[in-house]
């Protein structure tokens, strides 16, 4: 068994968590806070024994555990857990030795928006849905709610691209009682440079791609350096893929963004047609970084659903589910209401 990071209060021992509201890690026992680099600081000597598992069999990975430390029991992950709970104590549990080494993010975005706030927002979110189904706002849904930091890969590019497109322009003039229409074609090109900072490409395959690209933008304003501290209390995964696995995402953004960039510039024709473009692209720096996401996700008649905010922003993407009966319910009672207007309109003018 391998042993987890639990940090533990300086002034009573007891374990504590990031406060996302203070920026702070705080004890709910005693009432203290401190900065999150005072209690990194005071586990760097776990950094010099802790196992870096990109070099582990990965057969013994999946034999060997990891042991709470603050109550001893061991611990539940699956392959790519960093940050989770003690099922046994609650003790919010880092598992260090993926957090170090090749496996340490360079950056974190700390939670901003507070569970309470994101219980509140679901509340709202799911009170739009009339015909919702009711066990979507029980309480015991309610509290699923988790904080998830979300592995990304985060790509800085040079890019240099040359666009070609055919355009038209149409002239017309008149000859005695005739008049005449031009239409004459320019073969167009397009020299066009840029540079692109902050492209990310989320790296979990737990995560659907299309809701994290919905979920942003994130306030990289706000990315510290990565201190193990910011994910206590939450959970956290690893990259499910490295760099280079996922450089297509941001690379097609990058190419997508010159291209239109290039295709601003072509103006003055009547009409345009594009023909394609090469493109050269230089990758400057690839960041390992993680995001703050509430998660929700829940089974409705066989289907899945998901709430997902945006644990900086506040941005909500997900889709609620239909109630059938509430359907129908409200059916009868449009019918009905229709029904009764058209009986007072007979009785009025019978």
């Amino acid at each position: 068994m391998k042993l987890t990071n639990i940090y533990k209060c300086p002034s009573c021992g007891a374990p504590i968590e990031f406060d996302s509201k203070e920026g702070k890690m705080s004890c709910n026992y005693c009432g203290s806070s401190f900065d999150v680099s005072q209690i990194d600081e005071q586990y760097k000597k776990y950094e010099d024994t802790v196992v870096d598992e990109t070099k582990i069999d990965k057969e013994y990975c999946q034999f060997d555990g990891y042991t709470c430390g603050n109550c001893g029991a061991e611990v539940a992950t699956d392959e790519t857990t960093t940050a989770t709970f003690c099922s046994f104590c609650g003790s919010p549990t880092l598992i260090r030795g993926r957090l170090t080494g090749a496996l340490k993010p360079q950056y974190v975005i700390p939670f901003k928006i507070q569970k309470k706030e994101a219980v509140e927002a679901y509340k709202k979110w799911t009170g739009k849905g009339i015909i919702t189904p009711s066990c979507f706002r029980k309480e015991s849904t309610i509290k699923k709610i988790t904080g998830l930091y979300v592995p990304f890969w985060i790509y800085d590019y040079d890019v240099d691209a040359y666009v070609r497109a055919v355009g038209t322009r149409k002239s017309r003039d008149r000859r005695g009682d005739t008049i005449y229409e031009h239409t004459a074609h320019y073969s167009i090109g397009r020299n066009v440079s840029g540079s692109y900072e902050m492209i990310p490409a989320d790296a979990s395959e737990k995560m659907d791609d299309k809701t994290m690209d919905l979920l942003e933008p994130f306030d990289y304003s706000e990315m510290k350096p990565f201190e193990m501290p910011y994910l206590s209390g939450y959970f956290a995964d690893k990259y499910s893929y490295d760099m280079e696995e996922m450089k297509d995402r941001a690379e097609t953004r990058v190419k997508n963004y010159i291209y239109e960039e290039a295709r601003k510039t072509i103006v003055g024709y009547s009409t345009v047609q594009m023909l394609g473009s090469n493109m050269n692209l230089k990758r400057k720096r690839a960041s390992y970084t993680l995001m703050p996401v509430w998660v929700l996700n829940y089974e409705y008649k066989g289907k899945k659903y998901s709430f997902n905010m945006n644990g900086q922003t506040g941005r909500i993407v997900g889709k609620l589910p239909k109630s059938f009966a509430k359907v129908a319910a409200l059916f009868c009672g449009v019918t009905a209401f229709s029904a009764g207007i058209f009986a007072l309109l007979g009785g009025l003018f019978g």
